[in-house]
Formats: C-alpha cells, structure tokens, sequence
C-alpha cells in the first residue's frame, strides 16, 4: 500500500511545479537592487536611470583630454533624458575626490568606486573613456577620447 500523495511536488502536479518554481527564482533574482555610491557617500539606485541615457565616464586629472570634455558632459548632464556618473580613473574617493571633483569644474555626479565590475564590463585601457548606457539599461558602445555634446546627441538619435 501506497501512502496518498498531496501538494505541489506530488503526483501530477510535479510537471507544473517546476516552472513555477523557476518563474519564482527569476523574480527574485530580477529584484536585486543596485546600488551606486556618490563621492559624497549617499546612494543612489541604478533603477533611478531607468528611461535615460546613461553615460559613464571615466576621468583622471593628469588626463588632458578628460579636462577638454569635462564642459560638455556638464552640459549633457543637464538634460532630462541623460544622466553622467563620473569615475575617478585612479581610485580617489570620499572627501578628496569630492574636492578634485570640484577644483575641475566637475558638475555632474561621481561616484565613489567604479560599477563596470558589477555589470561585467572591462575596465577601460585609455581616458577618457565613456561607456554609453540605453534607457533600457544596455550598454551599447564604449567610446575612447573626449567626447562632444554633439558626438553624444548624434549617436543617441536627438
């Protein structure tokens, strides 16, 4: 004698539990919530730039060209549409990279540490570099050299 078989796992129901079950742990995995830290310390979500362009732009303050470009990401930057996260090539944060940050007439937001890893992304080999990000979160190119509001706008279409 057989003991009765109830619930999900059991009997014919097992063939339907399975996708439930996987359909569960992509909604959970989908839910993780990335957080960006900003040179001055507060938080912001990545979810926040959903719906923009995002460019991350990665800076030093020995690079000359980074300095050239520094202007029109201010300007890109002010745009409802585009948001520049700005990443110190050399690793200075907190309180000094706020004050670097500053002295280069930096306007648009920096971040603490760099997020390519957590994406997955190499880190670039020259600066500036520029990784562009589209409104549904893919990244689409990577462009080397200092770019131009107008290089930007032409390549996302405006």
């Amino acid at each position: 004698m057989q003991y009765p078989q109830s619930g999900l796992f059991c009997g014919g129901a097992r063939w339907l539990a399975w996708p439930v079950l996987m359909l569960m742990l992509l909604l959970v995995s989908g839910c993780e919530k990335i957080e960006l830290e900003r040179a001055d310390g507060t938080l912001a979500n990545w979810d926040k730039y959903r719906g923009q362009w995002v460019l991350v732009n990665y800076w030093a303050e020995w690079c000359k060209p980074c300095l050239e470009e520094i202007p029109e990401l201010n300007e890109l930057d002010k745009a409802p549409d585009i948001a520049v996260l700005g990443v110190n090539f050399d690793g200075v944060t907190g309180v000094p990279l706020v004050e670097l940050g500053e002295r280069m007439g930096i306007e648009f937001t920096m971040l603490a540490s760099d997020p390519g890893p957590g994406f997955g992304w190499q880190v670039p080999m020259a600066l500036p570099a520029t990784f562009v990000v589209d409104p549904e979160g893919t990244l689409i190119e990577a462009r080397f050299g200092p770019q131009t509001e107008e290089d930007i706008r032409a390549l996302i279409g405006e």
